[in-house]
């Protein structure tokens, strides 16, 4: 209900200065007094409507109707001129409390960036270079995204539950997992898009695994190129891994080394080991003629193409992984993966990064 601009005539001549006080009234508790005033148990307006049986009874109906449309139209006044004190009175104060959040913060209090989404940041930047997309997926996968059509045999171990952490079945009666590599974004990449496809898959898996360098939860890094065939071959796939490890390390001349493995979904498969140092107990990246392994590769199986919708008579392509949290860990010297997790800000004060401290691709040199 809407508050009349000015005093109703109906009210009569004695309410006319209450009315035109609160109108001015300055403060919140000048408002207050004259609500007390008029609408309290003993208050003016109060008072009037108990008072209607002093009144001849042939004139209550007429005389109660105006006495209660009087304190109508002062509830409303209260109320309206309530509202506008207290909005005047925000203004104020937020006028007074003004923060300029444009300042920086102190350096003792600035936030840092986490060692694994910097060293996520830096893995991106350097494949953008060559041309890679970056692709994302639900962490909640289908088993068959997670395990068949990357050509894993029913009876393999990674699907056991002793390895993977299963979840519900979905509505429709199919099994689920928190997917334990990111190459179930390479499927889903194959079966949305046709080849060529470049992509680069970060991103967070599972596995039931803990120990100084292994967690149930961890971050992965995949790689995945289709290509027509005869134009993608094993030895593009050296000469990338070659130039990402040495551009990463910032080591001009570290040696790389491939050992024939197997994985379901590459044929050939190979690990790759980087070269180092382990003299003295102390591990120094570089060619110092020990090895280390980071990661694994290969050509994509033929049946993960057909899986997938990729004809691979026409098309071959090359894929390759490694764990975000164990680079982080040889790069900036970290002892052990379950700080990471840890939530302690003393250690993240020690290994963190100032934003906009390292230069990237992403923002800029300075």
């Amino acid at each position: 209900m809407m508050l009349p601009e000015e005093l109703p005539k109906e009210l009569t001549d004695d309410l006319a200065a209450d009315y035109a006080a609160l109108e001015k009234a300055a403060t919140l508790a000048d408002l207050e007094e004259w609500r007390v005033r008029l609408l309290g148990k003993e208050g003016k307006l109060t008072l009037r409507v108990k008072d209607i049986a002093k009144v001849a009874p042939e004139l209550r109906k007429s005389e109660g109707q105006k006495r209660n449309q009087e304190k109508l139209h002062f509830e409303q006044l209260i109320e309206q001129r309530k509202t506008a004190l207290e909005h005047a009175a925000l203004e104020t104060r937020l006028e007074a409390e003004r923060v300029d959040v444009t300042l920086p913060c102190r350096a003792e209090n600035a936030g840092r960036i986490h060692p694994i989404t910097q060293t996520t940041d830096e893995i991106i930047d350097i494949f953008a270079q060559w041309g890679f997309v970056l692709a994302e997926g639900p962490e909640i996968e289908s088993d068959d995204n997670n395990f068949t059509k990357l050509n894993t045999p029913p009876d393999h171990p990674a699907r056991q539950m002793q390895d993977t952490f299963y979840m519900p079945d979905a509505p429709d009666g199919s099994k689920r997992v928190l997917r334990t590599q990111t190459s179930a974004v390479q499927v889903r990449t194959m079966l949305a898009q046709k080849p060529p496809i470049r992509i680069i898959t970060p991103g967070r898996v599972y596995r039931c695994d803990s120990d100084a360098t292994h967690s149930p939860q961890f971050h992965q890094v995949e790689g995945l190129v289709i290509e027509e065939t005869g134009k993608i071959t094993m030895a593009h796939l050296k000469g990338v891994l070659l130039e990402f490890f040495r551009s990463f390390f910032g080591i001009a001349d570290l040696p790389l080394r491939f050992r024939p493995s197997f994985f379901p979904f590459t044929e050939p498969s190979a690990e790759v080991d980087i070269g180092c140092s382990k003299k003295g107990g102390e591990l120094k990246l570089g060619n110092f003629g020990d090895w280390m392994e980071v990661g694994g590769c290969g050509m994509v199986h033929p049946n993960v193409l057909e899986a997938c919708g990729v004809d691979s008579t026409k098309y071959q392509g090359f894929a390759f992984g490694m764990g975000i949290d164990r680079m982080a860990m040889l790069k900036y010297a970290i002892p052990d993966i379950r700080s990471y997790f840890d939530g302690d800000i003393r250690w993240l004060k020690h290994y963190g990064f100032v934003p906009l401290d390292i230069p990237s691709l992403a923002r800029g040199n300075g």
